[in-house]
């Protein structure tokens, strides 16, 4: 198989480098991570004007990509820039399940920039298992009250609208409700985030819901949006990593000790071209993920718990090693390194970690 990206990927790829190296600096970035919103609302809405959205979605639905390879040349172009923007998180998995339940009025909005989708799936307690949630549906008079909580839902702030996870007293599947930002009974709890961001913790008391899709029936539908969101964070990640080999190779090409550059050590030669190797395999797993994100349900989760526990044991590796290989500087707040090292670090816990995601394809 040709794995040589498309001129339309190429040209994909490029434009965000663009967006990031001339709209998107590191100051501002991080001033807005330290907001409520944990975001620039203005950089989201001109990365929607510039089709990054779009992107992520197929042609019928109103995108322009939407398969493996799409999400994942957007997604390691971010990385590269450390962007903090929640396209994964308040409208990838969201507007794929307003898809594929009919809402494709909403998954407009969604890709125009006009309106974000949050998803609370995890509860305290679950550690990342979202398939046995504790929140509960009743239906009374004809409409759905939601009453339970979700913890640590990224991006949640703000938002117009949020996806909930449910079971229902008379289905032991996962149904999925929409709960509009404003409903009465939600009440939000917003904290900051190690990487630079913002969660909420969710707390539902009777709250008003709309039904996504049939009762109990949501199951698949869930699966196959939170492996294109574990496929993004892990084109991410291999950005992240990207960027990170850059600046330690500079770093020790530039950097003088002893009289002499450090590249010139025989020990930290070593120690970079295992690093970059390291890399390589992340690539390579990302690829095989990306290639499979469309193939039947077994083969897609093999495929993407492969990559995710790669890229956890990678990410983590590459993080200590280059802040190591930097030395001080590598911690302190003014240089960038640090900020791709916690980003990293952080992505091995989301959508299921190193743990998890070796269990679940051994199981497989």
């Amino acid at each position: 198989m040709d794995f040589q990206p498309t001129e339309e990927r190429r040209m994909l790829a490029d434009m965000v480098a663009k967006f990031v190296q001339n709209d998107y600096p590191m100051k501002a970035r991080l001033d807005a991570g330290a907001t409520d919103l944990g975001y620039s609302p203005r950089a989201y809405m001109q990365m929607a004007e510039l089709g990054l959205i779009g992107a992520m979605f197929d042609e019928d639905i109103g995108g322009f990509g939407g398969a493996g390879f799409d999400i994942a040349t957007l997604f390691t172009e971010l990385g590269k820039g450390l962007v903090n923007e929640p396209l994964s998180d308040t409208a990838l998995a969201s507007g794929f399940i307003l898809a594929k339940t009919g809402h494709l009025g909403l998954v407009e909005q969604i890709i125009s920039g006009k309106e974000r989708v949050a998803l609370a799936l995890i509860e305290n307690g679950a550690d990342y298992d979202w398939t046995m949630p504790e929140t509960l549906a009743t239906l009374l008079d004809g409409a759905w009250q939601l009453t339970g909580s979700k913890t640590s839902v990224k991006f949640a702030y703000g938002v117009d609208a949020v996806i909930v996870s449910a079971r229902t007293s008379t289905s032991d599947g996962i149904s999925l409700f929409l709960i509009n930002a404003s409903a009465t009974g939600m009440a939000q709890h917003q904290f900051q985030t190690v990487d630079g961001g913002s969660a909420c913790d969710i707390e539902l008391n009777r709250t008003p819901a709309i039904l996504l899709g049939l009762e109990g029936c949501s199951y698949e539908t869930l699966d196959a949006a939170a492996a294109r969101s574990t496929l993004a964070i892990c084109a991410e990640a291999l950005g992240i990593m990207d960027s990170i080999k850059t600046m330690t190779v500079d770093y020790l090409r530039t950097r003088q000790q002893f009289g002499t550059v450090l590249g010139k050590f025989q020990a930290l030669q070593h120690r970079t071209a295992q690093m970059l190797l390291e890399i390589e395999q992340a690539k390579s797993a990302v690829t095989n993920a990306a290639k499979d994100l469309d193939a039947p349900t077994d083969e897609r989760n093999r495929a993407i718990s492969a990559a995710k526990y790669s890229i956890g044991r990678i990410g983590c590796y590459v993080a200590e090693e280059a802040i190591q290989l930097h030395g001080g500087i590598g911690m302190t707040w003014e240089y960038d390194l640090g900020h791709f090292a916690k980003r990293l670090v952080m992505i091995d816990h989301e959508w299921g970690d190193q743990d998890h995601h070796l269990m679940r394809y051994a199981q497989s």
